[in-house]
């Protein structure tokens, strides 16, 4: 034989005295907060200069973040404009702080979005950038610690930055920069692919001066867009 089950349980409901102590506790809350309130707005009335120099010292302190947000952004490109590097400087560094250097000139040059993206799986751009014409830049690295006696970028290092630059980060100009050398044949493919070399005697000149690169290079795509400088 089946056992017989025993009949399921219904939930108790709540009683009408537990539903009213319930309701009662929600009045005297709200009871509560609206007497709090008629308190504190009464107390603002009486005490009316409160509210005023509560609002003079918010004023104030707004216009003084205001300001020192203004003053640090003058700062910021008074210490970009007057940005140099030389070739010895160049040298001396590590070659992700030479990227970082890179980064930048660029950001001096006007290129505000300028980012160094170097690192495992780069695809051949250490360091993005669009310049205030609307030329997107992609720009590979080549630090040699030895400088101009250092090993000379060669083709291979080209064909790199030629197979993604383009293709993989839209770039407008596609550039190569180093402090060392160049080879005869890596000068002749960067004519044939539309790519640009900065050597040494170029970065030098660039990091030098006030002048931006695309000041220094031949043959630089037109502006995508109108701006103040064009």
């Amino acid at each position: 034989m089946t056992p017989r089950r025993s009949p399921a349980r219904r939930p108790r409901r709540r009683s009408r005295k537990q539903a009213e102590a319930d309701l009662f506790g929600v009045l005297a809350a709200a009871a509560i907060a609206i007497g709090l309130f008629i308190v504190v707005v009464d107390w603002l009335v009486t005490h009316w200069w409160v509210l005023v120099i509560a609002g003079f010292l918010a004023t104030l302190a707004g216009f003084a973040w205001g300001h020192q947000r203004q003053q640090r952004a003058r700062w910021d490109a008074a210490r970009a404009q007057s940005l140099r590097y030389g070739l010895a400087q160049l040298d001396g560094l590590h070659h992700s702080r030479f990227e970082d250097a890179v980064r930048d000139l660029m950001y001096r040059d006007g290129c505000r979005n300028a980012v160094r993206v170097g690192g495992g799986g780069d695809l051949g751009a250490d360091v993005k950038a669009t310049d205030p014409y609307g030329r997107r830049w992609v720009i590979q690295c080549k630090h040699r610690r030895n400088g101009a006696r250092g090993s000379a970028v060669g083709t291979p290092d080209l064909q790199v930055l030629n197979g993604t630059a383009r293709q993989v980060h839209g770039a407008d100009v596609a550039v190569i920069v180093t402090n060392g050398r160049v080879t005869a044949p890596a000068v002749a493919f960067a004519r044939q692919q539309r790519l640009h070399i900065v050597d040494r005697e170029t970065l030098g000149v660039w990091a030098a001066s006030s002048r931006p690169l695309w000041e220094l290079l031949r043959a630089v795509p037109p502006p995508r867009r109108p701006t103040s400088l064009s």
